[in-house]
């Protein structure tokens, strides 16, 4: 038998319980709902399920159950997930997940895909389906030089290792941007490649109305929400001490993103507290807290250039994600075959609408 992907021994798990109850709470300001951080009340109410109901044991045996390997690439040792196709023909994909997540956001999304039949979709394409881990994130290791070997790159040698000389890849968030920078790198390789989000391109003349519109909700977006990306793109380390010695306040930290980036209001049910405690307690197990903010301050201190991708480009725009992009904005860049404005969704679209996700990436797969 193979060893574990994880295995907590029971005092980890003891010592966690026993921080989250010991938690020294702030005093409660004059004010309810969301509108300064993260509400008490909810926090209290789920940490406590943390400590006294949540069932760890159970999500470590499905963790465990997942089909995870490993690999090293360029001397970098990868964790990922591979998830073969039901029929011979099966199209290779790579999917790569964002921030504040871990390969579990992708895990409904492959399952679909490799095994369309499954899910009521008997004769669909299916694919052969790999979902890495990020460098830093749960569970491959942080690079040990900065800034390391770009993670397109690392994706790419994971892939042809594997046999596949042709392949597509998606994301979103972070994982959008990487699979963006896949395309550019190796159109030879990547056959096209599925987003949830577009980078801006260098030239933003003579905008449409819509582009204008969309310029002005991004910057009216992080005005108002965009306060941890700025921390984390400049002060990293500062807020990394906390949260990696306080699951409440990693789990505030977490909590407020998968709460207002999800199409489901003041709920929760998009992601599910089960998978909310898991990828939180998967952040603190690993102590990755840190090292998952390492490609904000990235970006920043070592730009990696403007985006141009040939290669065929397919982007799902989910109603409640931070930003919507037109079409004709992403055109500029990128080039688009393939655009669909969801009905519902957010930022989380791989976990919460898995089969409206899946549809779009085999509809855009017959356009590459």
């Amino acid at each position: 038998m193979p060893d574990p992907l994880i295995a907590v021994p029971d005092s980890e798990l003891d010592e966690l319980r026993r921080r989250i109850r010991a938690t020294r709470w702030p005093r409660p300001w004059p004010m309810t709902g969301w509108g300064a951080g993260t509400e008490p009340g909810e926090l209290r109410r789920l940490a406590e399920f943390w400590a006294d109901g949540f069932d760890w044991r159970a999500q470590e045996a499905a963790i465990n159950a997942l089909p995870s390997h490993r690999a090293m690439v360029t001397g970098v040792p990868v964790h990922y997930l591979r998830f073969d196709g039901e029929t011979a023909d099966a199209v290779p994909i790579v999917l790569t997940h964002g921030w504040p997540s871990t390969f579990l956001e992708e895990v409904e999304l492959a399952k679909r895909l490799a095994r369309p039949s499954e899910y009521g979709d008997a004769g669909a394409r299916a694919f052969t389906v790999v979902v890495p881990s990020l460098p830093g994130f749960p569970f491959t290791p942080e690079q040990a030089t900065l800034p390391g070997t770009p993670t397109h790159e690392l994706w790419h040698g994971l892939m042809t290792g594997l046999g596949f000389t042709r392949y597509l890849a998606h994301g979103g968030d972070l994982g959008a941007g990487i699979s963006a920078r896949l395309g550019q790198a190796h159109p030879e390789a990547v056959a096209g490649i599925h987003v949830l989000a577009v980078a801006d391109p260098g030239d933003q003349s003579r905008p449409t109305e819509d582009e204008a519109a969309y310029v002005a909700q991004g910057e009216q977006w992080y005005a108002e929400e965009g306060g941890y990306e700025h921390l984390q793109r400049t002060r990293p380390l500062t807020p990394a001490y906390a949260l990696n010695d306080s699951p409440v306040g990693l789990l505030a930290w977490l909590l407020e993103k998968y709460r207002a980036w999800t199409d489901h209001g003041d709920q929760l049910s998009g992601l599910g507290e089960d998978l909310i405690l898991t990828q939180a307690s998967l952040y603190w197990f690993t102590g990755a807290i840190a090292a998952s903010f390492r490609p904000y301050w990235e970006h920043k201190h070592y730009p990696p250039g403007p985006v141009q991708v040939s290669v065929p480009t397919g982007l799902a725009v989910f109603p409640a994600d931070l930003v919507q992009p037109p079409r004709k904005w992403a055109e500029r860049n990128y080039n688009v075959v393939h655009y669909t404005r969801m009905p519902r969704g957010g930022h989380f679209a791989a976990t919460e609408e898995p089969d409206l996700l899946a549809a779009d990436i085999r509809a855009f797969a017959v356009l590459t």
